[in-house]
């Protein structure tokens, strides 16, 4: 039987609660560098052979991948991966750019 989104939200897996779901290996390592960036610890819950495709194969593009967090720093997760559209963005000028 699957479970909902909500009881997935609120599942905890060592001493974490449930912060989203990474599609690859790339995008899991992506998420987990930003959320250290901001002083977030976070763990990486492999399903399946997720993980061992990683470690033979470089890379897991099959399995997804579930990042969990501590609960008190759920909400500053979730704020530091909000998605932003390149077009809200400005420009960054940089030395020797003509």
């Amino acid at each position: 039987m699957r479970e909902g989104v909500r009881e997935r939200k609120e599942r905890e897996w060592r001493g974490g609660v449930y912060l989203c779901t990474a599609k690859t290996s790339f995008e899991a390592d992506i998420l987990e560098s930003k959320l250290r960036s901001e002083n977030i610890p976070c763990v990486k819950n492999y399903r399946g052979a997720s993980n061992f495709l990683e470690i033979a194969m470089g890379a897991n593009t099959t399995i997804p991948i579930e990042i969990y967090v501590p609960k008190e720093l759920l909400e500053d997760a979730k704020n530091t991966i909000v998605a932003v559209s390149l077009d809200d963005c400005e420009p960054v000028e940089f030395e020797g750019d003509d």
